[in-house]
């Protein structure tokens, strides 16, 4: 015991100035001398001398015990405690995301199964009131033919209520938009049609009066197809409009060729041959069907042109366009009626007799077919408002029926 006791030196053996000062690069621990306890310490500047004692190698041999107790379960636990709050933390902020991103797709195919049956409930609509509107108008015609037998007035003065589709749009947008516009500003900002320039004197006689022709021509033709054969026959050779828009479409405007659609238009045109052939090629009939085929193509060419020089419009500038050519037709058409009146080909007096109640009925009927279709446009898909035409054929059919009877 007295052998290790004399080995430990106390702490106060060693100088201030050793305890502080760093060890030479060129010192070892051989160079180091110890003091013994009340001895002068001597302090060289080659080197340290310094009292060795089992505290400095308790001391280094200490450090790694140290670090291993900051190591200690205590401390892991609590690292792997904060490491498990980032991860929950983590986690919650990609579930949350997740639910989010759910949520929206969940919402997102909420409104577009919305917006689909919108469409489809807004097309059957626009299918029942197209084909009423057609079906009207044929039945009226057909009955004003009974009192009042001169199509091109009828044609003129229907035409003349074109004018009134652009207030109509007007009033829808007055009662449906957020932002309203001045009746000169949305009446400018759909005047783009005809170009950046809007509507000049220039445009509106190149641009309308073509238009204004074909469909002055259209319905000219189509009523006097109805002086000749049944509303029914009229309405079924009319349809076939589609298979020349289809034919010209793809001679004009380059479209793609589709095969379903070339057979779609031979069966339409051995459809017309068929119904010439009913009645044999001669008599009423057969002029008949060439006026109804003449209406059909006429329409047809409309739109195709339409398409090539106008492209696609939207329901305000299909407004403005119809409503322009009401008033083309109103300024420049006018004089027809009064030569044809004056040369005898339609002449009625007096001015009594004229049925203004009928003529006014199949105007407005023919007014808001061309609504209804520019509507539908919008609201629903343009595959319903052929149906719609097309239905009209057998709403065509059942309404004689029900009046022979």
């Amino acid at each position: 015991m007295k052998k290790h006791s004399a080995r430990v030196a106390p702490l106060a053996s060693y100088s201030v100035s050793e305890l502080n000062s760093p060890i030479p690069d060129g010192a070892s621990r051989s160079s180091v001398t110890r003091c013994k306890p009340g001895a002068n310490c001597p302090i060289t500047r080659s080197g340290i001398s310094r009292q060795l004692s089992p505290l400095s190698v308790a001391e280094d041999s200490a450090a790694p015990i140290l670090e291993l107790q900051s190591r200690s379960p205590s401390g892991i636990c609590r690292h792997s405690r904060v490491e498990r709050q980032i991860r929950s933390g983590e986690e919650g902020t990609q579930t949350h995301t997740e639910n989010n991103s759910q949520e929206k797709q969940a919402q997102t195919r909420c409104q577009s199964c919305t917006a689909t049956f919108l469409k489809v409930v807004w097309g059957f609509l626009i299918i029942l009131s197209v084909s009423s509107s057609w079906v009207g108008t044929t039945q009226i015609v057909k009955i004003t033919y009974k009192n009042f037998d001169y199509p091109f007035f009828m044609t003129w003065f229907s035409t003349n209520w074109n004018i009134m589709f652009f207030p109509v749009y007007y009033s829808g947008h007055l009662a449906t938009a957020q932002e309203k516009q001045s009746p000169i500003k949305k009446f400018r900002e759909c005047s783009r049609i005809f170009g950046e320039d809007g509507l000049t004197l220039k445009l509106f006689l190149k641009r309308t009066a073509p238009f204004s022709i074909l469909w002055t021509l259209t319905n000219y033709l189509y009523l006097l197809a109805l002086k000749k054969l049944t509303a029914t026959d009229v309405s079924a050779l009319f349809c076939c409009n589609k298979a020349f828009v289809f034919l010209l479409s793809w001679i004009v405007l380059k479209d793609r060729f589709m095969g379903v659609r070339i057979v779609a238009a031979i069966m339409a045109i051995t459809g017309i041959v068929m119904m010439a052939y009913a009645d044999g090629f001669h008599g009423d009939s057969i002029i008949g069907v060439a006026y109804a085929v003449g209406s059909a193509s006429t329409s047809a060419l409309y739109k195709v042109l339409f398409k090539m020089f106008l492209g696609s419009a939207n329901f305000g500038e299909a407004a403005h366009f119809i409503s322009t050519l009401g008033f083309f037709n109103l300024i420049f058409i006018s004089f027809t009626p009064i030569i044809l009146y004056f040369t005898k080909v339609e002449y009625w007096s007096p001015f009594s007799a004229v049925p203004w109640g009928y003529l006014c009925g199949v105007a407005g009927l023919w007014l808001a077919f061309n609504i209804l279709i520019n509507v539908g446009v919008v609201l629903t898909y343009p595959i319903l408002i052929s149906i719609g035409t097309v239905l009209s054929v057998p709403g065509n059919a059942g309404t004689n029926n029900a009046i022979n009877e």
